[in-house]
């Protein structure tokens, strides 16, 4: 399976930006991780089917991650952006009964102060 990740760019604080990510095959768990400059990469919002979407703390009421009704697709919408969640933002999937991580290619996305 490989994912391909569209979206990002650069926005103003308080503005959105959507991310859209397709999969190449059937997955579970789609969802998306971030890197800031300097910092780890952390899990932003997760969502796996049958189940409740999963977001970070830093980001609940703000992003929301969901899922196409073909299951090999995932938007995260972003709104009220801060300049704190700058990063790289990854793409990632598992197949059902594999517990290896799945990573598409990372897209920037810059809020401005």
């Amino acid at each position: 399976v490989q994912l391909q990740a569209y979206g990002g760019g650069l926005v103003q604080a308080g503005g959105s930006l959507r991310l859209s990510c397709v999969a190449s095959g059937i997955v579970e768990v789609m969802g998306w991780h971030r890197q800031a400059p300097g910092k780890q990469r952390e899990s932003v919002a997760i969502l796996k089917d049958g189940d409740t979407d999963k977001y970070d703390d830093s980001v609940k009421g703000r992003f929301t991650v969901s899922r196409g009704n073909a299951k090999n697709t995932v938007t995260l919408q972003m709104n009220s952006l801060i300049p704190e969640d700058t990063g790289v933002y990854y793409c990632m999937a598992r197949k059902r009964g594999h517990p290896a991580t799945i990573w598409g290619q990372g897209t920037q996305v810059t809020v401005s102060s």
